[in-house]
């Protein structure tokens, strides 16, 4: 399980460290692609064959289910932890996540996301404010 926040820099040629518990979890290479909510989404090669699974069984006659899985597969690529434990993200994804040199990685169960600093600080500030709120909703989730 990917768990925790961390805070680190992304080079000048794209690259951040993954911090070391994620690259326990994540393996050597695994798959980053943009994510909901202006953030990417990391999955380890296990997790990622699960995504794709879910994601085949979408009615490709809806035009929705066309766009998303076009806009998700479209920008995966697979990145390699180097030795320095970074990895070396695509200009492609540095811009859709608007990423400067401070951003965030926090572990969401089976992904990890990456985060521009400003607004992971804005997102955690909005769900702080309204997280018992979140949490009276999450039983009609079975919560």
């Amino acid at each position: 399980m990917l768990l925790g926040e961390y805070k680190h820099s992304i080079d000048s040629k794209g690259r951040i460290i993954i911090p070391a518990k994620f690259r326990e979890k994540l393996g050597e290479h695994f798959i980053v692609t943009r994510g909901l909510d202006g953030c990417l989404f990391g999955y380890s090669l296990e997790e990622w064959e699960k995504v794709e699974e879910k994601l085949q069984e979408l009615p490709m006659a809806k035009r929705d289910a066309r766009k998303f899985t076009r806009f998700f597969y479209s920008a995966a690529t697979e990145c390699r932890i180097d030795k320095q434990g970074r990895i070396n993200l695509p200009q492609t994804l540095i811009d859709f996540a608007e990423l400067e040199k401070a951003s965030y990685l926090i572990g969401v169960s089976n992904r990890i996301e990456i985060w521009n600093q400003e607004k992971w600080l804005n997102f955690t500030e909005e769900a702080e404010a309204s997280y018992e709120d979140i949490a009276e909703d999450m039983i009609d989730f079975g919560f």
